[in-house]
């Protein structure tokens, strides 16, 4: 048995040994798994060449900065004197990505016009390479500069949060003044203003206020996250002066109209400057200040400080600008042919005789030249060539609404003015509720 055994073992390691040898080779010749396959060229691995080694597209990848990895923020707050060169420069940015920041597109070119206080955000990856900047330019839009993906180019967007609107009311009963009321009605010094130009056409807001007079407003209210940030515009309102109650309601071409589609605006301004009071009315029997003579004073004085702008009471033609010793610098505009305006004793003129003009634009500036005992604007309002009191003549109005246009706008002004006695009559009830202290 052990002679006829022996001589087989040798063959058996041989037969072992070559198919050992094989599966080895064949491991090493094997393509890799993880390789990535090869796209434009199929190789013929041989035994004894020597190949390069070709990395994974996982491995290439992972070399570059990660733009989406976890980004490491620096704020720089600009300072007076400061420029975006100085904002880089002291994050540790050089000169040549400052530039190619700015000339991503036109939306980048803010970053040069910085004021102090603003704020810049700089996100940087691990490896220090700037991905992200950031730029405030108010409470609802930031500038975002990223960098792209597949390249060094950076892209450029104006990220804007999206505000919710909804009504909100305010009324007030006028104790003392206007304004007084309006601040503890809880609206701002800007809403303030926009109720008086609405109704400024038909009530001086100066000498025709009355205690007991009331108004109520719809008005937007924006918020963002839930949280209150600004107004909008008003919607409608209503002004009780001396018993007679005015309404405005907004059309949505900008515009305010009352209820019947009529336009709150007029072709004239009830007063043409920013005065503190009115220091001689429209009389025709007046005793004159300087020749104590009777003699019909034709205008109204309203008194203001030095240098306070004139407004143009309406769209005209300047028929006259010029100075003489009784009348001071003086303009004289003509309307449409059937009215002409006065503005007298201003301290300089500012506008040039057959010069055309607008509603409201400024003609010149409060003085006291020519025959006066002191600074004030003489203020004259002729229709046909007569004179008459520009604080109660009927001022003809602007373009109001018609036809099919104002059918729409009174179906929506009645809308409005619903919800405001809506609200009114809530804040009634829940008066009558609460106790009282």
């Amino acid at each position: 048995m052990n002679g006829s055994s022996s001589p087989r073992m040798p063959k058996i390691n041989k037969i072992l040994i070559g198919i050992i040898s094989s599966a080895i080779i064949a491991l090493i010749m094997a393509p890799d798994i993880y390789a990535e396959p090869p796209t434009k060229t199929e190789f013929t691995y041989q035994l004894g060449q020597h190949y390069p080694l070709v990395l994974s597209q996982t491995s290439v990848i992972a070399t570059k900065p990660l733009a989406d990895s976890p980004l490491v923020w620096k704020t720089h707050t600009i300072k007076n004197g400061e420029s975006l060169a100085v904002a880089f420069d002291k994050v540790g940015l050089d000169s040549g990505l400052l530039h190619q920041v700015v000339t991503t597109n036109n939306k980048t070119k803010k970053l040069i016009a910085l004021n102090p206080g603003d704020n810049l955000r700089f996100g940087f990856n691990s490896s220090g390479q700037l991905i992200e900047l950031h730029q405030p330019l108010n409470n609802l839009e930031t500038l975002m500069v990223k960098r792209k993906h597949h390249n060094d180019d950076f892209s450029a967007t104006i990220d804007k949060q999206q505000i919710e609107t909804q009504a909100n009311y305010a009324q007030a009963t006028i104790n003392s003044n206007f304004w007084s009321a309006a601040d503890k009605a809880g609206l701002t010094a800007n809403q303030i203003m926009e109720i008086a130009a609405l109704f400024g056409w038909d009530i001086d807001f100066a000498l025709d206020i009355r205690a007991g007079d009331k108004f109520e407003v719809l008005f937007e209210q924006h918020y963002l996250n839930g949280n209150a940030i600004d107004h909008g515009n008003i919607l409608a309102a209503t002004f009780t002066n001396m018993g007679q109650t005015f309404t405005a309601v907004r059309h949505q071409d900008g515009k305010y109209y009352d209820k019947n589609g009529l336009a709150m605006r007029k072709a004239f301004l009830r007063s043409p400057i920013n005065f503190r009071y009115v220091s001689s009315n429209f009389n025709p029997r007046r005793l004159h200040p300087v020749t104590k003579q009777v003699k019909a004073h034709r205008g109204t004085d309203y008194v203001a400080p030095v240098g306070t702008p004139i407004w143009a009471a309406g769209d005209g033609m300047v028929m006259e600008s010029s100075y003489n010793q009784f009348n001071g610098n003086y303009v004289f505009i003509r309307h449409n042919g059937n009215y002409v305006t006065k503005y007298l004793h201003m301290t300089k003129r500012m506008v040039k005789t057959g010069q055309r003009i607008k509603q409201g634009q400024t003609i010149g500036t409060l003085g006291g030249t020519g025959r006066v005992t002191g600074p004030h604007l003489h203020y004259e309002f002729l229709v046909n060539g007569s004179h008459q009191n520009p604080r109660t003549v009927d001022l003809p109005q602007a373009h109001s609404l018609a036809g099919s246009a104002q059918t729409v706008f009174k179906q929506q002004a009645s809308k409005q003015l619903e919800q405001v006695n809506s609200y009114s009559h809530l804040l009634a009830k829940n008066a009558i509720l609460l106790p009282q202290s």
